[in-house]
């Protein structure tokens, strides 16, 4: 059953979600199109094992969703959405980025952060 998340839940999804490189990629690929699994593991050049830990993830976040296509499964962003907010975000990123040569903060240390 499909439940829909409080406002911060969502903001926590996405937070872990967008708290690995590769997850990174594989929702800024889903955002260009949905994919079956060994295109992503091949055009993100990481073993399908791996590719379906992350994807699992993005799916338990409620960012993607699997979809059934014939004897195989395509996963795709859980809406559409999704593709404006990643958009959003990252541009965001680099307007911050752009402040800061390291991508950081500058107390991250201390803070546990960045």
């Amino acid at each position: 059953m499909l439940t829909v998340a409080s406002d911060i839940e969502v903001l926590a999804r996405f937070g872990r979600a967008l708290a690995d490189p590769i997850r990174c990629r594989l929702l800024l690929a889903l955002r260009e199109a949905p994919a079956h699994p060994s295109d992503l593991a091949d055009a993100l050049g990481i073993s399908r094992t791996r590719l379906s830990n992350h994807l699992a993830c993005l799916r338990d976040c409620g960012l993607v969703v699997a979809v059934p296509d014939g004897r195989r499964t395509r996963y795709e962003l859980a809406d559409d959405r999704l593709g404006h907010a990643l958009d959003d975000l990252r541009t965001a990123v680099v307007a911050v980025e752009t402040d800061r040569t390291d991508g950081t903060c500058g107390d991250a240390e201390q803070k546990g952060c960045c």
